[in-house]
């Protein structure tokens, strides 16, 4: 469905992502994961079109996107998440949420009703009058989730929606991101919260100092040497390959 090709994104002397690809199956929730820095939300950037690549190409469908504006590709189905929620303070829930349904309902009375089906389907329906400055912490990502939702896409690109939530917070919202997948909405989220990563992901991709260094099943990649030194440094994951085999031979 979605094709990252060899990618690479240069600010002047600085390489923020070298050379990297990946594929995104159709139907799929694929991982991202890396250290970080490693340029993650960078390749989102380019995967959305906020960001021209240095050389490289992305594809939706078949189809040479890399060249298209940011609401092109949001009108072709692409819609992305940010790391740093920020909704329109002065809306509230379910005029925040209404803004992304305008992409596709022109009609306000349409919009609205798209609105309060997302807020259902995020766990936000009973939210809907609450300003958004009101909102927790959970709340704000599940109307940046909702926002990007409202749009219909077709591949959703979430950049770390889990990160600043409590454990029963987490719990609570991998059910909903599973249930987007399973209404007919591809997925590529960025996440550094691994039991995320291990109970959705089919599929995973490892990027470390803008270059992508494994991929495979989460458990695979898990017990990837290169991302376990990406991660912990090269002599700490020598140590710990050491710890492991005297447990093994004891």
């Amino acid at each position: 469905m979605l094709q990252v090709k060899n990618v690479t994104m240069r600010f002047g002397g600085l390489l923020a992502i070298s050379d990297a690809s990946l594929d995104v199956r159709q139907g799929s929730i694929t991982g991202l994961i890396g250290p970080n820095g490693a340029g993650k939300t960078t390749l989102f950037a380019v995967i959305a079109g906020f960001l021209r690549p240095t050389q490289g190409q992305i594809a939706l469908f078949d189809k040479d996107i890399t060249g298209e504006e940011p609401h092109r590709r949001a009108a072709s189905g692409i819609a992305r998440t940010f790391q740093i929620v920020q909704p329109f303070a002065g809306l509230n829930v379910q005029e925040n949420i209404t803004v992304g349904a305008y992409l596709r309902h022109t009609k306000p009375a349409d919009a609205v009703e798209k609105a309060r089906e997302v807020a259902r389907q995020v766990g936000l329906e009973k939210d809907l009058d609450k300003s958004a400055s009101s909102l927790t912490v959970a709340g704000r990502k599940r109307l940046e989730l909702a926002r990007a939702l409202a749009t219909e896409p077709k591949i959703l690109l979430l950049d770390e929606v889990l990160a600043g939530l409590n454990p029963s917070e987490i719990r609570d919202i991998i059910p909903v991101i599973r249930s987007i997948r399973d209404s007919g909405v591809t997925i590529l989220m960025i996440e550094h919260v691994m039991q995320a990563v291990m109970n959705l992901c089919e599929h995973v991709y490892v990027l470390a100092q803008g270059k992508m260094i494994a991929e495979g099943t989460p458990a695979a990649v898990c017990n990837d040497q290169a991302v376990i030194e990406a991660y912990l440094g090269k002599g700490s994951a020598e140590r710990l390959a050491r710890q492991s085999q005297g447990e093994n031979h004891a």
